[in-house]
């Protein structure tokens, strides 16, 4: 039986600039691990905008590798410039697209052997039957021991039991208008819905002020945070 326990309170972690939540996380996202984020269909510039600024902030050197499976095109492309705008330098990213989930897994747990990645971003599109919890055991397993963060994107997938760290629900929010009513500062809905060993259901709006990617202790709903970069540049449609 493959045992998964939480991490360590040394585990190294990422602050994500919200006090009460990384709080309730024990300082921050463990980076050494599977962490699952969860979207519907038409918020994927939400889903991979947060991605981005995860693979970007967790501070290790070496490529990000993204992998996708074929449906994943369904839902537009990664754009190199909106990837640069979230503070994640397109020249380190390695993306490869997989036929099916089945591939997907397999490449993934492949990646989670090389201690010189940076991060593993895992994008599955659908259904995607194959990430069960025996799936995300072996993610979480393989991730944990080489001490690398991974993460699960589960954009229009069912609620299933996992084996990950936590779990995220992303949507876009309305963003407030600047002056002479000008688009406001792009903004996400954070959830997290279940986080294993610790406490989960915090919700907070996250606003990402491109001139100040700094955290302010300003409450819900008006939380900034770093780690909240998101922008609808960031994923291109297909055409």
């Amino acid at each position: 039986m493959l045992a998964i326990r939480p991490p360590s309170t040394d585990s190294p972690r990422m602050p994500i600039g919200v006090a009460a939540l990384d709080a309730a996380l024990g300082g921050g996202l463990a980076l050494a691990g599977l962490h699952e984020v969860h979207g519907a269909a038409g918020d994927a510039a939400a889903v991979t905008g947060l991605a981005a600024r995860l693979a970007a902030g967790c501070g290790r050197p070496g490529p990000v590798l993204w992998l996708r499976d074929r449906g994943a095109a369904d839902g537009g492309r990664l754009y190199g410039l909106g990837l640069a705008d979230l503070g994640l330098d397109p020249a380190r990213l390695l993306l490869v697209e997989a036929p099916d989930t089945i591939a997907l897994l397999r490449a993934a747990a492949e990646a989670l052997t090389c201690a010189g990645l940076a991060c593993v971003v895992v994008e599955s599109w659908g259904r995607a039957a194959a990430i069960d919890l025996t799936a995300s055991r072996r993610l979480q397993l393989a991730a944990a021991r080489v001490g690398l963060p991974c993460l699960l994107l589960r954009l229009a997938g069912e609620d299933r039991p996992s084996a990950a760290l936590t779990r995220w629900q992303v949507a876009p929010a309305p963003s407030h208008a600047l002056a002479a009513d000008a688009p406001g500062w792009p903004r996400l809905a954070l959830t997290l819905s279940r986080q294993r060993g610790g406490p989960a259901g915090q919700s907070h709006v996250l606003e990402w002020m491109h001139e100040q990617p700094v955290s302010s202790s300003a409450p819900h709903p008006r939380a900034r945070a770093a780690l909240s970069a998101y922008r609808a540049a960031g994923r291109q449609r297909a055409a």
